[in-house]
């Protein structure tokens, strides 16, 4: 997985080649820890009154979750929705040139962020976190097409022990029949053709600061958190201008941002 530090407000050829290939790149240390200081204020404000739109690892019902939010551990928060509602933090962040340059690099002049799908503070807590299958983010969404680009900070350290994310490299190319899913999309692990993609899975061990961007149909997963310490993503979504939700449906449902 490539990884580099960053010095320029643009990807470098070698990046954007990664990217192309693989469906995915980190940036290391993009994004100055005023901002992961002021998004983790923001966040452990509203997780401590579990205030706005919350999911809870209940709602889920991945393995690991609690199975009510009245069982014990039910009301463990599992990312806090809607972030651009919480603090103009979130605005600012997505529109700095650190951000937005590259992602023009990856979508084109005109960048629009949807704010129906991702915007939000991922949280994985300690004991009551769930694992989440093998997925692409645009399994239930609906775009003119699939050409969407995902913005994942990490706001602290992220590896295997805290459910880091797993990469499946070059699966934003790749032709997935129906038998290779589940009922609910996931990337089934019991068939012979997905266990030798599966053998390529890479993980995504990141830093407070650092970004990774991937593609929307990049298959990816997370174990839940096997440490003490609760961890901490911020997640966003693009698309281009002319690659608009379609009517009516649930990615149509909200106003978008033109950056």
């Amino acid at each position: 997985m490539l990884k580099q530090e960053v010095c320029t407000d643009r990807f470098a050829e070698e990046e954007l080649s990664f990217f192309r290939r693989d469906g995915f790149v980190i940036q290391q240390n993009l994004v100055p820890p005023e901002y992961v200081d002021r998004i983790l204020q923001i966040t452990r404000r509203d997780e401590a009154a579990h205030f706005g739109d919350i999911e809870y690892e209940a709602d889920v019902q991945y393995p690991g979750s609690p199975q009510s939010l009245t069982d014990e551990g039910g009301c463990t928060i599992r990312r806090l929705r809607q972030a651009f509602s919480r603090d103009p933090v979130f605005a600012r962040l997505v529109k700095e040139p650190f951000i937005l340059n590259r992602l023009r690099q990856l979508l084109g002049d005109q960048v629009v962020m949807p704010l129906a799908h991702h915007n939000c503070v991922m949280t994985k807590h300690p004991r009551y976190s769930s694992d989440t299958g093998w997925h692409q983010d645009i399994r239930y969404w609906s775009f003119a097409t699939s050409e969407l680009v995902n913005v994942w900070v990490a706001l602290g350290s992220e590896s295997a022990a805290n459910g880091s994310l797993r990469l499946l490299p070059g699966s934003h190319d790749m032709a997935v029949e129906d038998y290779q899913l589940d009922g609910e999309q996931f990337f089934r692990d019991d068939v012979s053709e997905n266990q030798a993609i599966l053998g390529t899975a890479t993980t995504a061990e990141l830093n407070a600061g650092d970004v990774l961007f991937f593609h929307a149909r990049c298959f990816h997963s997370a174990t839940r958190n096997y440490s003490d310490q609760t961890k901490y993503s911020a997640v966003f979504t693009f698309r281009a201008l002319e690659n608009p939700p379609l009517a009516g449906s649930r990615s149509s449902e909200l106003p978008e941002l033109l950056l």
